[in-house]
């Protein structure tokens, strides 16, 4: 009872933050780590403990099943290469760089504890790289290539973690049993991840006008993908985000536009208090975890925790100059690979901001809090105290350090916003009115009205002359290296407004009244709701 009281003042905190910093310059997950960690060092507050087991099986497979619900298949499909190298193999290649600075320069840390804190540091986390990449304008490929990234990287991490974990408490570890379990677990929790999501994929075909129970099934289906996945002892990620990224896939083909709509509402809501519980939760463990450090000497501890945090910076860096160097050489000579590399200069740049954009978030935290407290044979975990507050100190200088000051690299690359959404939806709207003409002047199924079919074909022309007006602008904008200014809007959807509001304000009224029905005034408000979210659709987009 008590934990769920500070639970609810969490929430709270969270709430009040971001109504606060809702002009935020700062990344909203640097805020959150701040505002647990004052939470944290309250005398009166009792210690709330991070439980790995609520992380993995509770916040890990909605937040990942949003996270590739957002990725687009297509996207994701083309950055493949650039996406394994860094889930895969920079992975392994960070575990075993930690591993061995670990190993030289700590006492007492022999190299399966040392390829136990590598494996847990090593995984970027698809939460914090969301929170801190988000509205910084960066270039379409680059942000697919992040989220990607840390979509996939955990199953490669947590792979490894086992392992490292089973050396220490075994003593025992076959290097080609572990590669060899490596390809089963992930090639395993793909299928699972295809086959739940065919699964749900059939029931929200076999389901109609029933937006409650589509938005259910959305709300299972992370949870049933990762659990069947696990129960077998294979790759929960990977299964998550395989069924994430097939259900968004399906999603124009499966869903009605009012359980869309819902879905849409009721994941926003889950996403944004699991997000701020998870950072808030991060800077609340730091009290504990100094602790539990004991008798350790703290600034030779912190010392030890900064220079692993280093380490897993530079081998980043170093990995992905390397890796973008190796592509741009073996493709020099192919097509595609001349239009992707046309421009040198914003190449290495966006390389840059790849490498610089390497945070840790929860997914380490909850790997380290969840190592064994006894071996077995009973004995103590060695190290065990130590790993923790290293994995946090990592945590704490790439979100914080990296996360402050990845705007400022930006801003000192001088790379432009990449934001093209506004002119593709233009270009979309516009196919889609030439092909609506088209379909009125051949297809109509409505025969003998021709005035109806004469006012019809007007509307859309007018609609037509005006998007080719406004993507004409934005195409010279673009050429001519300036911004487009956002029109004014129209007077008649400024009096749509106006008349709204007023019928707003009226029905308040006739509510207070009780001349009419609930019933009744709940049915007309909800089509008053849906007419002026049409209307707000229409204002200018602000920044």
């Amino acid at each position: 009872m008590n934990d769920f009281k500070i639970v609810v003042f969490i929430m709270a905190i969270l709430i009040c933050l971001t109504a606060i910093v809702n002009k935020r310059k700062l990344p909203f997950p640097i805020i959150l780590v701040f505002a647990g960690l004052i939470i944290g060092f309250v005398p009166q507050l009792p210690n709330l403990a991070l439980d790995p087991e609520v992380v993995f099986v509770i916040m890990l497979p909605p937040l990942l099943f949003d996270a590739a619900s957002k990725t687009s298949w297509l996207e994701f499909k083309t950055s493949i290469r650039p996406i394994s190298a860094l889930a895969i193999t920079l992975v392994f290649f960070t575990t075993v760089a930690v591993a061995v600075t670990a190993h030289y320069l700590i006492p007492g840390f022999t190299w399966p504890l040392a390829f136990v804190l590598g494996a847990i540091v090593s995984p970027p986390d698809a939460v914090a790289a969301g929170g801190i990449i988000k509205g910084l304008g960066l270039n379409k490929k680059v942000i697919t290539i992040l989220e990607g990234e840390s979509l996939v990287n955990d199953a490669s991490a947590l792979i490894a973690y086992r392992y490292a974990v089973l050396a220490v408490t075994t003593g025992t570890f076959v290097f080609w049993q572990a590669g060899v379990q490596f390809l089963l677990v992930s090639v395993a929790g793909v299928l699972i991840g295809i086959l739940t999501g065919l699964v749900f994929v059939w029931a929200h075909k076999k389901i109609e006008n029933n937006p409650l129970v589509e938005t259910s099934l959305t709300l299972l289906a992370p949870f049933v993908s990762y659990l069947a996945a696990e129960h077998f002892h294979m790759s929960g990620v990977l299964a998550v985000v395989t069924t994430g990224l097939l259900i968004a896939r399906k999603s124009p083909e499966i869903f009605a536009s009012q359980a869309r709509m819902r879905i849409r509402v009721v994941w926003d809501t889950i996403i944004f208090l699991l997000n701020g519980f998870v950072f808030i939760l991060i800077g609340l463990q730091l009290p504990s975890i100094i602790k539990d450090l004991g008798r350790y000497p703290f600034a030779t501890i912190l010392g030890y925790g900064l220079i692993i945090s280093l380490v897993t910076i530079l081998v980043r860096i170093i990995w992905v100059f390397g890796g973008a160097y190796w592509l741009n050489v073996s493709q020099k000579n192919k097509k595609e690979d001349n239009k992707v590399h046309a421009d040198p200069q914003n190449t290495w740049k966006n390389v840059m901001v790849v490498a610089w954009t390497g945070t840790r978030g929860v997914i380490s935290l909850a790997a380290a809090l969840a190592l064994p407290l006894v071996l077995h044979d009973g004995t103590a975990f060695p190290k065990r105290s130590s790993i923790i507050f290293f994995a946090f100190v990592v945590i704490f200088v790439t979100l914080v350090v990296q996360g402050l000051s990845l705007p400022l690299l930006i801003r000192w690359l001088k790379i432009k916003a990449e934001d093209n959404t506004d002119e593709e939806e233009k270009e979309l709207q516009l196919y889609l009115a030439n092909s609506t003409l088209h379909f009125i002047e051949h297809e109509f199924p409505v025969q003998g009205d021709n005035k109806l079919q004469q006012q019809m074909k007007y509307k859309y022309e007018q609609q037509i002359r005006k998007l080719t007006k406004e993507i004409q602008l934005h195409k010279r904008a673009r050429y001519f290296n300036y911004e487009v200014n956002l029109p004014e809007p129209d007077n008649l959807l400024t009096a749509k407004l106006e008349i709204s509001k007023f019928q707003r304000e009226l029905l308040i009224k006739l509510h207070k009244d009780g001349d009419f029905s609930d019933t009744a005034i709940r049915h007309i408000e909800r089509e008053m709701d849906i007419d002026e979210l049409k209307l707000n659709i229409q204002l200018p987009k602000e920044e």
